[in-house]
Parts: structure tokens; C-alpha cells; sequence
């Protein structure tokens, strides 16, 4: 307290030290703090503990990408084998029973018109079943395709033929029950459309379906590259890792990355095993299935077109001419297709079709040599007779045997295919598992490391 009178010093102001560097060197403070911290933050950067962090980071984005990769191989390359089973295939043995019931229903129809007058009941409804049969199969395969796809398209031309087909066959049935003998004008025009656009169509479509087949077959061999190369290089970093820290901590093992690099090892192991055994298999099924199976649907459709050929010919009463030489162009084609076959599928079948083909090839000589001499009636039973020396009974043991043949090849097929699918089943599923029971134990193993540096 002042004193009046007395004179005192006037009382200076003091300035903290702190202020005084605020507010005559904030800007040069600023830089200096902005670079410590900057150096602090590089150094954290380079520390251990960050490095540690960045490679666990690094080893669980690997782990899961990895694993997913492998998960997403396996259950793609099940669900187009699963399609090879339940789509395609079904759809190969469709067309070809369609390509069967629309010459079993020509056959069955010219076969009728040889009788005169009303056609025998069991002929009858031979042609009937068949045209139905082949109406279900227009039917079954048009559900599955899609609009743009060729088969489709083949499908919709001979459906839109077929009626045509058997408008022709009625309006020849009825001529014939009267008498009249336009009826085999109709008659040969209807089996003209049938030979010559209906069951070119459905030949092309059996081609194109067995295409559809045979295509997966180098896929299916070929290894998920992609999958396999980051198992691999995943397993790599893992034991990289695990050296580097054992050098830097002095520890031998770390338990968590351990754990991971064994289930990415079983992971790998079970996808090469799995992978080796689904690509065995589908090739197998190819080799004694596919291809095998091929070649007897093609030795069916000509042991058919040739049978269609000789009742033609018996319908027109010709002893050399068309049909008769394309009766055996076809049954010498058929020959050299069961001589070159090799497969032991159906081998027994192959050569019951072989000896029955011989013999029917000498009934059918038998046959034209009467039609030669102008022996229309011995003719007729050689070819439509249920004798054993028939040329009927002799196209039937081959069309049999061709069957039984088919039916080995496919169910060889169908077995191999199964198996190959079976094997990738849990694959997919067990990836995942894996992947995620490793990806917990990396952080698992790295923490212990982590809290060393606090």
C-alpha cells in the first residue's frame, strides 16, 4: 500500500517466460513441435512393434484372401460338375432318344403301310408311343435351354416340322384304308420331310449337345493356379515371419503362427488330394464313359437310318437303286465304327452288335436278291417277319446290343462324374473353416509380441 508523501518506484509488470515465447516466436515453436512430432511419428513408424503390427496385418488380409480364393475354386469347379451331371448329360441321353423315337415312328409308319388297308394294331401303336416319346423329350429339353441357345432353336424347327410330319402320315393311313393309291405318294413325301429335314435337325442337335458335354473335359484336368499360387506364397511369408522373429525375440516358436502355417499347409494339402482325385475321376469318366458312349449313340443313329433305308426300300420296291445304296453306305459306316472301337466299356455289347450286323447285312441281300426277281411277298417276311433269320429280328439284336452298350457307357459316366463331385464337397465348406480358425490365430500369436514393447 502506498504512502502519501513518500515516493516509491512505479511497479513494473512481469512477463511470464512462456508468453513471451508465444508471442514473439509462435511461428519458429510451431515448425520446431511440428517437426519433433513428425520424427517421432517416423520413428514410431520404424519401430518394432509397427512393423510387427503391419505384418500381422499383412498375414491376415493373405490368410483370408487365400482361403476365400480356394473356398470360391473348389465350389465353382463342383457346381459345373454338378451342371455336367444334372443338366448336360440328361440333355445329351434327351436328344438322343429324341432322334430314336422320330425314326423308331418313320420306320413304324412305312412298316404299317406295307400291311394295305388297316395297319396292324401293335405297329400302330409303335408309331404312336414313338411320336409321343418324342413329343415329351421336345418338351423336356425346351424347359432347360435358354431362348438364345443353339439347341433351342433346333428344338423349335423340328416341333414346328413334326406336325407337319403327322398330318402327312394320317392323310397317307387314310388314302391306304381306302385304297387309293395316292396314299404312298403322301407316304413318301412324309418320310421325304422326315430324312430329310426332321432328323438332320435332331442329328444336329445330339451333335451339339454331345459338344456341350465334351467341352468341360480340359477344364476339369486344369489345377486352380490362382488358389494354389497364394497358399503357397502365403505359406512362405508365414515361415519367413516365424525365422525373422525367432531371430529378433530369441524364441524358437511363436504357438498362433505355428497353428496358421499348419492349417494353411492342411488346407493346401486337402486342395491338391481333392483336386487330383475330381480331375482322375472326370477324366475317367470322359475316357470310359463319354467318349465310349459317343461312339455307340452314333452307331445307333446309323444302325437306325439304315433300317429306315431297307423298309423304304421294300415300300418302293427297289432292288439297288437310292435306298439301297444308302442302306449300305450306312451299314458299312456302322461296321468300321465297331471295328475301330477300343474301349473295354460295352466291349461284349460292341461285338454281339458286330455278328448280328453281318447277319443282318446277308438277310438283307436276301431281301433285294427277291425283290430282284420280283418277289415282293418272300421279300416282305424277310424284312418285317419275327423269324430269327429276319432282317428285323437281326436290326433289332443290333439296336439291343448298341442299348446295353449306351447304357454301360453312360452309368460308367455318370459314377465317374458322381465321384468327382463327391470329392470337392466338404473342399469348399472346409476352406472357409479353415481359413477363418487361422486368421484368428495370427493376431493370437502376434499380440504376445506386441505387448513385449509397452
Amino acid at each position: 500500500m502506498a504512502v502519501p508523501g513518500i515516493n516509491t518506484p512505479e511497479r513494473e509488470e512481469v512477463v511470464a517466460p512462456d508468453e513471451t515465447i508465444r508471442e514473439g516466436a509462435n511461428p519458429r515453436a510451431a515448425r520446431a513441435r511440428a517437426r519433433v512430432r513428425q520424427m517421432a511419428t517416423h520413428e514410431l513408424l520404424r519401430s518394432t512393434p509397427a512393423r510387427l503390427l503391419a505384418v500381422g496385418i499383412a498375414l491376415l488380409l493373405g490368410a483370408l484372401a487365400a482361403g476365400l480364393v480356394a473356398s470360391a475354386a473348389a465350389n465353382d469347379r463342383k457346381q459345373d460338375i454338378d451342371t455336367l451331371l444334372a443338366t448336360t448329360g440328361p440333355l445329351v441321353r434327351s436328344s438322343q432318344n429324341l432322334y430314336a423315337s422320330l425314326s423308331v415312328a418313320d420306320t413304324a409308319a412305312a412298316t404299317a403301310f406295307l400291311s394295305g388297308g388297316v395297319e396292324p394294331r401293335e405297329e400302330r401303336d409303335r408309331y404312336s408311343q414313338a411320336i409321343g416319346t418324342a413329343a415329351a423329350e421336345l418338351v423336356a429339353g425346351s424347359d432347360v435351354l435358354s431362348s438364345d441357345d443353339t439347341s433351342r432353336r433346333l428344338l423349335t424347327d423340328i416341333a414346328t416340322k413334326l406336325p407337319v410330319y403327322t398330318g402327312l402320315v394320317e392323310t397317307a393311313r387314310a388314302n391306304n384304308r381306302a385304297g387309293n393309291p395316292v396314299g404312298g405318294a403322301y407316304l413318301a413325301e412324309a418320310s421325304s420331310l422326315m430324312q430329310g429335314d426332321i432328323l438332320p435337325l435332331a442329328e444336329a442337335l445330339h451333335t451339339e449337345r454331345e459338344a456341350a458335354m465334351l467341352a468341360p473335359q480340359s477344364e476339369f484336368g486344369r489345377p486352380p493356379w490362382a488358389a494354389i499360387g497364394l497358399l503357397i506364397v502365403l505359406l512362405a511369408a508365414l515361415v519367413a515371419t516365424q525365422v525373422v522373429m525367432a531371430r529378433r525375440t530369441r524364441r524358437t516358436l511363436n504357438l498362433g503362427l505355428l497353428f496358421t502355417t499348419a492349417a494353411m499347409a492342411t488346407l493346401l494339402v486337402w486342395m491338391l488330394a481333392a483336386g487330383l482325385i475330381s480331375a482322375t475321376s472326370a477324366h475317367r469318366a470322359f475316357r470310359d464313359g463319354s467318349t465310349p458312349l459317343s461312339t455307340l449313340s452314333s452307331a445307333q443313329i446309323l444302325a437306325q437310318q439304315a433300317r429306315t433305308q431297307e423298309i423304304l426300300q421294300l415300300v418302293r420296291r427297289e432292288e439297288h437303286t437310292e435306298h439301297g445304296r444308302l442302306f449300305v453306305d450306312n451299314t458299312d459306316e456302322l461296321r468300321n465304327l465297331l471295328r475301330d472301337y477300343s474301349s473295354p466299356i460295352g466291349a461284349d455289347d460292341v461285338d454281339r452288335a458286330m455278328q448280328a450286323l453281318d447277319e443282318w447285312t446277308e438277310s438283307h441281300q436276301r431281301m433285294a436278291g427277291a425283290l430282284e426277281v420280283g418277289d415282293w411277298t418272300t421279300a416282305a417276311m424277310t424284312t418285317l417277319s419275327s423269324e430269327p433269320d429276319s432282317t428285323a429280328t437281326y436290326f433289332d439284336t443290333v439296336d439291343d446290343a448298341l442299348t446295353a452298350g449306351g447304357d454301360r457307357a453312360r452309368s460308367e459316366f455318370r459314377d465317374n462324374v458322381a465321384r468327382s463331385s463327391t470329392v470337392l464337397s466338404a473342399l469348399g465348406p472346409g476352406a472357409v473353416g479353415i481359413t477363418v480358425v487361422a486368421a484368428v490365430a495370427i493376431p493370437v500369436g502376434m499380440w504376445p509380441r506386441l505387448r513385449e514393447y509397452q
